[in-house]
């Protein structure tokens, strides 16, 4: 059936459906970033989306699925961590993946949704569980895999934890000097200490 036809008997195109899961995965970034986890509800994503309930539920099921959805959008960049590994050798790889990350936060673009994402998961026990899960799965997992080694896990988590508590307090708790400091100056001091974590004894 031609997209015309499906149109006149009142079906939604499949471009008109991407259209719209679109719509609703943006709406529900921006209500979980406004009002975090707990106050949104699927009914307020679907009335600020323009849509019915069951539309919302079609797309995504459940609160913990869309948001989980709206965390994997937003996290996008930061899942491309893995790749920074095989750019080169493991020799420097602290370097290339601590600037990797802080690029991301230092980015408008990435930073506004990822900052809303993260204050969600501080503040909420089940949105923590989404995002722990998507991290841990499809990042962590893959840094692990690349390094070759028995404590692989335990490192990849060590260099992640490095990583993350300088992100909160910089951008999240805002604390100084970290928080004003040149960012060039930050990679240099913790650049050293994710390769350690990584690659060392």
């Amino acid at each position: 059936m031609t997209e015309a036809a499906a149109r006149r008997r009142g079906r939604r195109t499949r471009t008109e459906s991407a259209d719209t899961r679109d719509r609703i995965l943006a709406v529900a970034r921006e209500e979980f970033s406004a009002r975090g986890y707990e106050k949104t509800s699927v009914r307020g994503i679907a009335k600020a989306a323009g849509v019915d309930s069951a539309l919302v539920h079609h797309y995504f099921g459940t609160k913990d699925q869309i948001f989980e959805a709206a965390v994997e959008d937003s996290v996008a960049p930061v899942l491309h961590a893995p790749h920074t590994l095989a750019e080169g050798p493991l020799e420097d790889v602290g370097e290339r993946l601590t600037r990797f990350m802080f690029g991301v936060w230092e980015n408008p673009a990435t930073r506004t949704p990822l900052l809303a994402i993260v204050r969600s998961a501080v503040n909420n026990e089940a949105a923590a569980s989404v995002f722990r899960r998507l991290v841990v799965s499809q990042v962590l997992g893959r840094v692990a895999g690349r390094l070759g080694r028995p404590d692989a896990e335990l490192r990849a988590e060590l260099a992640a934890a490095q990583l993350v508590g300088c992100a909160m307090l910089r951008y999240v708790i805002q604390v100084e000097p970290l928080a004003s400091a040149d960012v060039e100056r930050i990679i240099a001091r913790v650049a050293p200490v994710v390769q350690g974590h990584l690659t060392g004894p």
